[in-house]
């Protein structure tokens, strides 16, 4: 098991986070729960001899900085659960690509000189 290939690592790595994450969920998802159960309980209490609720349902959303201080949050957790890939990884896509990239310019080189030929050979004008 020591000699492990970096792919087999990667993926044993993959699969931990994932473990992880779920986890992680799953403590979040049972203490909002226990959040959820307790706040009825509480809410009557509150709103009986206070004015604030009244104000804040009034406004409706937040103010533009804890918009945009929210926006910026929420993309920095997605920017951390990137899997982004491996150098060796990344190479090997950027040749794919240029190959495919060659194929299809020749590709269309050789439709457009056909098209160019009948053409010329349909209209009888020579260049």
């Amino acid at each position: 098991m020591e000699d492990m290939s970096p792919m087999a690592k990667k993926d044993r790595n993959k699969r931990a986070a994932r473990k992880a994450r779920q986890a992680e969920r799953q403590r979040n998802e049972a203490q909002a729960q226990i959040m959820a159960e307790k706040a009825p309980e509480k809410a009557p209490a509150k709103s009986e001899g206070s004015k604030a609720p009244a104000k804040a349902a009034k406004s409706g959303k937040p103010g533009l900085i804890k918009r945009a201080t929210s926006y910026f949050g929420e993309v920095r957790s997605e920017m951390r659960r990137v899997v982004w890939p491996s150098r060796e990884d990344l190479k090997n896509y950027t040749v794919a690509v240029v190959a495919i990239l060659v194929v299809f310019g020749v590709a269309i080189w050789l439709i457009d000189s056909g098209v160019v030929a009948a053409l010329i050979g349909y209209s009888g004008l020579r260049g």
